[in-house]
């Protein structure tokens, strides 16, 4: 179809605006969320009276500490996760080993790490050391909140909860690193309707049985890929990497997005997000119709 990627991902939207259909109609497996969540939208819905409030984050913030199992003064909660990692990389710069996730800072200072690997999906060794770790994904893959080393840690709450235009991430590090965050963030940054809804979002949240279920239907889409002939590398995350120059483009024939890598310098390949019971259903369908993989369906 010739529609330009956007760099994250998560264009299910723009596609579908420039195609002129629903939104409810495209399959946007570019988002990597959790297939399993509970609907978020009831227990938002129960606070939308936060909207004639200014926000309080300290509820929430006190909600995440208690699930998570930290002290309040060694948390931070942010505007999602791209803030948290703006906090932190203008306090102490970074460097990667590429690829990388794009936000993370590339000027010189410790190195970041995303835990799983964006892009591969793989979680770091026990023995792996960095000064930060991007733990967006890390509950899902692991069954737990964080790795628990003494490295800063940048987190992104909606790809758990599956609402990511909620907008909450957050900083987790010592006290003194956590107060000038807080210093050079803009005030009133957590929205209210975030900072009121968090602790009813967390409650239903059983990280063991998530990272299960994610696990369960990633083999599921493993196995379905391969029923067409793609190939999925290994991954521990909530999405698989398909080296398939073409695939993209053919699968928006039937509104199904997927992840362009070529930004993390891997083109031709996509990442395709762990969808849920649905979603596979779905997926098959696309793949059966894509003509160019009717030579490898069985």
């Amino acid at each position: 179809m010739g529609l330009t990627p956007a760099t994250h991902g998560g264009d299910g939207a723009v596609i579908a605006r420039a195609l002129g259909v629903a939104v409810a109609d495209v399959l946007d497996l570019s988002q990597s969320l959790n297939p399993v969540a509970p609907d978020p939208r009831p227990t938002i819905a129960r606070h939308l009276d936060a909207l004639g409030r200014y926000p309080d984050a300290r509820p929430a913030t006190a909600a995440l500490a208690e699930v998570m199992g930290v002290a309040r003064e060694r948390l931070l909660l942010t505007n999602g996760g791209a803030e948290a990692i703006t906090l932190v990389a203008a306090q102490l710069g970074g460097t990667v080993v590429e690829p990388e996730f794009a936000l993370h800072p590339r000027a010189g200072g410790p190195r970041w790490r995303s835990n799983p690997h964006n892009p591969t999906g793989l979680l770091a060794a026990a023995s792996e050391r960095a000064g930060v770790w991007d733990e967006a994904f890390y509950p899902m893959a692991t069954g737990t909140w964080t790795r628990g080393d003494d490295a800063v840690v940048v987190g992104s709450l909606t790809k758990l909860l599956a609402c990511p235009g909620l907008r909450v991430g957050y900083v987790l590090a010592d006290p003194e690193l956590i107060e000038r965050c807080r210093r050079a963030q803009p005030t009133w940054s957590l929205n209210g309707l975030a900072g009121e809804s968090l602790a009813d979002l967390l409650a239903p949240i059983d990280l063991a049985a998530t990272a299960a279920g994610i696990a369960a239907l990633r083999e599921d889409l493993v196995t379905l890929l391969a029923r067409y002939g793609l190939v999925a590398a290994p991954s521990d995350a909530n999405w698989v990497l398909v080296a398939r120059p073409g695939l993209r483009d053919a699968l928006l024939e039937s509104l199904v997005v997927t992840r362009d890598c070529t930004n993390f310098a891997m083109p031709g390949v996509v990442r395709i997000a762990v969808p849920d019971e649905a979603g596979l259903a779905r997926l098959e369908s696309a793949l059966a119709a894509t003509p160019l993989l009717e030579q490898t369906t069985e």
